[in-house]
């Protein structure tokens, strides 16, 4: 699949890379298995530490190319097949599967991030973009609902109307207004570099302690408060004491860079 999905993997951090460039990486059917086939290459993997998706050429992901689908003779309603062991069909696992991954997921984002595009988008932990970037819940233009999980995360970034609007209007906004409704985390002239940049940061701290707070912190939006702090409590006590929490200690009272160990 590396025709539509590339992954590079270089000191616990994984770059997954759209390369459907010339079709601003339209999401066909073979890009479709190429993510998901890409996250699944992931879930499992004790020695990742980070990953940073983005995209070749003029736009990080355009939406569903439906013309695609029609040359091909593939009924798009194929898409919505069951997954097993997850929540979420096939098509909704395209873009799930990456808040399934233990570790923080950063996107990066430029040109057109429309439709399936901005759900996968969403569905990253953060996404900086840049400032000229148009950002547009797509599927009303195509009579659909969006229905690649992004209502599932969409409405943990944004007010509730704000998220109505932009789905009942289809609008595209900017880098800059993404930034200002909660669908992007920050502003940057280059946000591969920058992506990369706070993923090496990730890498060198804890990986347990990264894990848990990305669980924590994923389940804290749903919780109650007493759930909440038993869950908050539990993980505290996977991570106290043992060897990767001594070293991260012990690193910074020697004031030297910590060496960690793969989570079991």
């Amino acid at each position: 699949m590396d025709d539509r999905v590339r992954v590079e993997r270089a000191e616990g951090i994984a770059e997954v890379r759209l390369v459907r460039a010339d079709k601003h990486n339209g999401l066909d059917h073979r890009m479709f298995q190429a993510l998901l086939e890409a996250g699944r290459g992931l879930l499992d993997d004790p020695g990742l530490r980070a990953v940073v998706l983005s995209g070749e050429g003029p736009s990080f992901c355009a939406g569903l190319d439906f013309a695609s689908f029609m040359r091909e003779g593939i009924d798009p309603a194929t898409v919505l097949r069951a997954e097993e062991g997850s929540p979420a069909n096939f098509a909704q696992r395209v873009a799930w599967i990456w808040r399934e991954l233990p570790v923080p997921v950063i996107a990066a984002l430029h040109g057109h991030v429309y439709g399936g595009g901005l759900q996968l988008a969403l569905a990253a932990d953060l996404r900086y973009v840049t400032p000229d970037a148009k950002l547009s819940v797509r599927e009303i233009h195509w009579g659909l609902v969006p229905d690649m999980s992004g209502t599932q995360t969409l409405r943990h970034l944004v007010r509730l109307d704000v998220a109505k609007e932009l789905t009942y209007t289809g609008r595209a906004v900017s880098g800059v207004e993404a930034v200002a409704l909660g669908l992007a985390t920050r502003v940057e002239e280059d946000p591969r570099a920058a992506a990369l940049a706070i993923a090496r940061e990730i890498a060198g701290r804890s990986p347990d302690a990264i894990r848990g707070a990305k669980r924590l912190l994923d389940a804290s939006v749903t919780l109650s408060p007493e759930e909440g702090l038993r869950l908050e409590e539990a993980i505290q006590r996977t991570i106290l004491g043992k060897p990767n929490q001594l070293e991260a200690v012990a690193a910074g009272m020697s004031k030297r860079a910590p060496k960690f160990r793969d989570p079991q």
